[in-house]
């Protein structure tokens, strides 16, 4: 069934004031958004309108109790065509994540259709330029106006889009997290829930004020299984094919992780999920057998790692090794992304 989607349009596009050249990463977002909002029973007045700030009580619950989850997604251009990728996957871990969180669920339809309608108005938003792409923030928070720890009753589920430009410019110099953690056994870290990445960031500013970019999160319990790094997925190429950890519940399920298990198994390379210990990742390295270590994301898409620092020692692996196979995928995914490369999995919509 059709949503009855309102649109109000901004009185004057900012577009003109935008050097696509020059556009960042999150800085620079687009003249609308989609709104809709739950009020106990349903989903209600679904809209488009201008980008703006929004008006919230100073009680508002998902401020105060943490309820707020969200999603990253990118569309593309390729001349007048535009396309988005996996659309249907973020929508799903989108409502993992909402289900966590004793959120409501969004329904497939109101999800693509308010996407769709909003990228539509857009359109001119999604930069052409290699290496860029429209950014999209799909995310729900908590709204009643009440203190007092229980989950809250209604919710606002906001889209927004910001045209971007590479999220890494150069490989990582990463940092192995041996006190810290990103998540726990029987926590939220396998949703994209905003605490997780609140709770991130201090371990990420004291391994970046020693020189690193970001941390290699281990696990929770002994510190010695590889997990994440930062907000990624990790990958080690070794002579045998590629290890990636497996997935459990201190883990977000990357899509585009899978895109990139889906691309190498195609090219019947293979690919082990299956833990990972730091000491393994070192010992392959000091044995000639760590070829390249790369990251995936929705923002970064897929950043070779230059190296690892662990308890005080360097293991430059770029130094050694060479970049053959994340070169590969990286441009098969793009290729697919853009519309250039036949998609032979079905993960691209054209707007």
């Amino acid at each position: 069934m059709p949503h009855n989607i309102t649109i109000q349009k901004t009185e004057k596009s900012r577009i003109s004031e935008v050097d696509f050249n020059n556009i960042g990463f999150g800085k620079v977002f687009s003249d609308h958004m989609f709104l809709t909002d739950w009020d106990g029973q349903e989903w209600t007045n679904p809209r488009i309108v201008p980008y703006a700030n929004l008006s919230l009580s100073p009680a508002t619950s998902a401020i105060h109790y943490g309820q707020a989850i969200f999603e990253g997604m990118k569309a593309f251009r390729n001349g007048d065509a535009v396309f988005l990728f996996r659309l249907r996957d973020n929508w799903r871990r989108l409502n993992i994540s909402a289900d966590r969180m004793v959120m409501p669920e969004v329904p497939e339809s109101l999800f693509t259709e308010g996407l769709k309608t909003l990228l539509s108005i857009d359109k001119m938003w999604v930069p052409g330029s290699e290496g860029s792409a429209l950014y999209i923030r799909p995310f729900m928070f908590a709204t009643d106006d009440f203190i007092g720890v229980k989950p809250s009753e209604k919710y606002c589920f906001c889209i927004f889009t910001c045209p971007v430009g590479p999220y890494y410019s150069k490989p990582l110099r990463i940092k192995v997290e041996e006190k810290y953690s990103r998540a726990a056994q029987g926590g939220v870290g396998f949703t994209k829930c905003a605490g997780n990445y609140g709770a991130a960031m201090y371990p990420t500013k004291l391994a970046q004020s020693e020189g690193f970019d970001q941390v290699l999160w281990t696990d929770p319990s002994t510190h010695t299984l590889v997990e994440e790094t930062g907000t990624t997925n990790f990958f080690a190429v070794t002579g045998d094919g590629v290890i990636t950890p497996n997935l459990h519940e201190t883990m977000l399920a990357g899509i585009t992780r899978d895109s990139v298990i889906q691309l190498l198994k195609k090219e019947n390379i293979q690919v082990e999920e299956r833990p990972l210990t730091v000491s393994e990742l070192k010992s392959l390295h000091t044995e000639g057998n760590l070829k390249e270590l790369f990251i995936s994301g929705t923002a970064a898409t897929l950043i070779n790692i230059e190296g690892f620092s662990h308890q005080g020692n360097y293991f430059d692996v770029m130094k050694s090794g060479n970049t053959i196979l994340s070169d590969m995928v990286r441009s098969q995914l793009d290729g697919i992304r853009h519309g250039n490369i036949a998609d032979s999995f079905g993960w691209i919509e054209n707007i």
